[in-house]
C-alpha cells in the first residue's frame, strides 16, 4: 500500500480527488439513517452488520485478488492484521455505531465516534511516549467540551446512556483502526479492506449462530419519514453504496489528495449524517448540539494540525475506514465505521 503523504496535488488530479472524496464521505454518511430504518422494521444490529460487509466483501474481492496478483505469502504474513482488523476495526467499529443509533440521534452518534483522534492521540502518548504539543492537547480540550454539549449534559444527559456507552465503543473501534492501519504497509489497501470485511461479516454470521449476538432479520418493509420501501432497497443499498463504493472511493480520493487533504475533506461525512437523519428520519439536531459538533470539529482539526509529520498507513472503513475518523497523525480519510 502506498504512503499516502503527498498534499501538494493540482489541476485534473485534484478535482477528482476531491470528487472521489465528497462521494465517498456521502456513502458513509447515509448508512446511519438506513441502518436505523432496518432495525426499526425489526433487524438486528448485528444483521445489519453482517450483511453490509459482506456484501462490500463481494464487490470488494475481484479487486484485491487482482491486486495482490497471486502473492499468498504477503497474505500469511499479514494475516494477524487482516483478522483484528476484522473483528476490531470492521465488525466492533460497525457493530457498536449501529447500536448506538439504535439508541440516540445519528449526528450525536456519529460525533462522538469522531473524538477517536483524541483517543489515539491518548493511545500514542502512553503506549509510545509521543508526548502532544500544546496543539493537540488544545484540540482534545474544545473535542471533549464539544462532546459534553451534543450530549447536552446541562439538560442532563438527554441521549440514551446505553446509547451513549454504544457510541464511545466506535470511537474506541475507530481509533483502534488508526493504529492498526499504520502497520503492514506492503499489504495494498484494498486486499486489507476486503479481508476485513469477509472476517468481520463471517464472524458475526458464527456469532450469531452460536447466540453470542442477536442475529435477526425480516423482510417488513422499512418506514422512513416520507416514504415507506421494500427491506431489499435499503439492504442493497447500505452494501453497495455506504459500503462497497464508499470504500473504493476512498482509496482513489486519498491516492490523489494525500491522507492530509483528504482525512479533511472527511470531515464532511458528519455534515452527510445530519442531512440524510433529518431527511430519512426527522432528526433535526438541537442548536446546542450544533454547536457542540462544530467544537469537535474544530478540536479534531486542530489535533491534526498539532500533529505534522505523516505516517505511512493503509487504506480501508473502516472500516478501513467507517465509517470512519481521521487520525492524530495523518491518516487516510475513510474510517467507520
Amino acid at each position: 500500500m502506498a504512503t499516502l503523504t503527498h498534499d501538494g496535488v493540482a489541476g485534473n488530479r485534484l478535482r477528482a480527488g476531491l470528487l472521489f472524496a465528497m462521494v465517498s464521505a456521502s456513502s458513509f454518511g447515509l448508512s446511519g439513517p438506513l441502518a436505523r430504518g432496518l432495525m426499526n422494521a425489526g433487524w438486528s444490529a448485528a444483521a445489519v452488520v453482517a450483511v453490509r460487509v459482506l456484501l462490500a466483501a463481494a464487490v470488494l474481492l475481484p479487486l484485491a485478488l487482482s491486486q495482490l496478483r497471486g502473492n499468498w505469502n504477503l497474505l500469511r504474513a499479514n494475516a494477524p492484521l487482516i483478522i483484528a482488523y476484522g473483528l476490531v476495526a470492521v465488525a466492533g467499529t460497525q457493530l457498536a455505531y449501529f447500536n448506538a443509533v439504535a439508541h440516540m440521534e445519528v449526528g450525536s452518534a456519529l460525533l462522538i465516534e469522531f473524538t477517536a483522534p483524541i483517543a489515539v492521540v491518548g493511545w500514542l502518548w502512553v503506549r509510545h511516549r509521543q508526548r502532544p504539543g500544546a496543539a493537540t492537547v488544545a484540540g482534545a480540550v474544545l473535542g471533549i467540551a464539544g462532546l459534553l454539549l451534543v450530549l447536552d449534559v446541562v439538560s442532563g444527559l438527554s441521549a440514551d446512556p446505553i446509547g451513549i456507552a454504544w457510541a464511545l465503543g466506535s470511537m474506541v473501534g475507530a481509533a483502534a483502526y488508526f493504529v492498526l492501519s499504520a502497520h503492514g504497509v506492503d499489504l495494498p489497501g484494498t486486499v486489507l479492506a476486503a479481508g476485513g470485511l469477509l472476517i468481520g461479516g463471517i464472524t458475526l454470521l458464527l456469532a450469531g449462530i452460536v447466540g453470542i449476538v442477536p442475529l435477526r432479520a425480516t423482510t417488513e418493509q422499512v418506514v422512513f419519514a416520507d416514504f415507506t420501501t421494500p427491506w431489499w432497497i435499503p439492504i442493497l443499498t447500505i452494501g453497495i453504496v455506504t459500503a462497497a463504493i464508499a470504500y473504493a472511493t476512498g482509496i482513489a480520493a486519498t491516492r490523489r489528495l494525500g491522507a492530509r487533504l483528504a482525512s479533511f475533506v472527511a470531515l464532511t461525512e458528519v455534515l452527510a449524517a445530519l442531512l440524510f437523519a433529518w431527511a430519512l428520519l426527522a432528526e433535526a439536531p438541537r442548536p446546542i448540539q450544533l454547536l457542540g459538533g462544530t467544537l469537535i470539529l474544530i478540536g479534531v482539526i486542530t489535533v491534526r494540525l498539532g500533529e505534522p509529520t505523516p505516517i505511512p498507513i493503509g487504506d480501508p472503513e473502516t472500516p478501513a475506514a467507517t465509517e470512519e475518523p481521521p487520525a492524530t497523525t495523518q491518516p487516510a480519510a475513510d474510517h467507520q465505521r
